[in-house]
């Protein structure tokens, strides 16, 4: 049985996770650590959390309905691809050993954690891009042809997504910089709901194929954490500036981390 700090713990991780998901993306770096952290074995902790932060991917998407709606083209577009993605990513975590993934897992951690460290610098990059272009008309943007490119790297990260999930959103955001017409606004709310399709695709899997692996006191506390972060992330998302809870993000990631290659040596 866990004891009340352990919930308390998972669900104010929930809740941060569900804010800075809607915010910058990345909010499985807080919630990850702490479920590793509590002594829950790593594959599991990624099938629990994935399953709890979809109830915050639609409060986030909820919060976002106004920008996703000038983009309802595009995301018709681009959900199939990030569904289909999400859909091997879980079947991999699912089937490969688990062995593969304690090796694997510390090597996208330091991934993650990189593209958080550098998510300004991306952010500032994209936004040149988009002055370079004379701007983007929000009537305009749901008009211009998607690269082919796009799909492909909206795949592979649909599959990154399923197999772990972290910072899915920051690799949409950094993509869609450089290759989608749209507002940052716009851009986010697409991000929101690819990465919520991601979720909802694996999470469906988890309960089909390795329902045993699923811890339903996290699922429950991460969701409805995530469900109130989502709320707020969406309305704190166009005026909050993330640099705190970016620097917070890396400490808990390398604490995960630390942990995991113990495990190994």
């Amino acid at each position: 049985m866990v004891e009340f700090w352990r919930e308390a713990l998972i669900f104010i991780g929930g809740l941060w996770a569900g804010t800075i998901n809607t915010v910058v993306g990345s909010g499985t770096l807080v919630t990850f650590p702490i479920l590793v952290a509590l002594g829950t074995a790593p594959v599991n902790a990624v099938v629990s959390n994935a399953m709890g932060l979809v109830a915050g991917g639609f409060s986030g998407a909820w919060g976002y309905r106004r920008e996703a709606a000038s983009v309802k083209k595009t995301l018709l577009k681009l959900v199939p691809v990030s569904l289909v993605g999400g859909l091997i990513g879980s079947l991999l975590l699912l089937n490969l050993p688990e062995s593969v993934f304690g090796v694997v897992a510390p090597i996208l951690l330091v991934c993650a954690l990189i593209l958080v460290i550098f998510q300004p610098r991306l952010a500032k990059w994209s936004k040149s891009r988009q002055a370079a272009r004379g701007g983007t008309d929000p009537d305009d943007a749901d008009r211009a042809k998607i690269p082919a490119i796009l799909y492909v790297l909206v795949f592979i990260i649909g599959v990154y997504g399923g197999y772990f999930t972290a910072a899915q959103g920051v690799l949409l955001m950094a993509v869609f910089g450089v290759f989608l017409q749209a507002s940052l606004q716009q851009s986010n709310a697409i991000k929101v709901i690819l990465s919520l399709i991601v979720n909802l695709m694996a999470a469906v899997m988890y309960l089909i194929i390795a329902p045993e692996r699923i811890n339903w006191l996290i699922v429950l506390l991460i969701a409805v954490g995530s469900l109130i972060g989502g709320f707020i992330g969406a309305k704190i998302g166009r005026k909050l500036s993330p640099g705190w809870l970016r620097g917070i993000i890396v400490v808990l990631g390398v604490i995960a981390l630390v942990n995991m290659l113990l495990k190994l040596v």
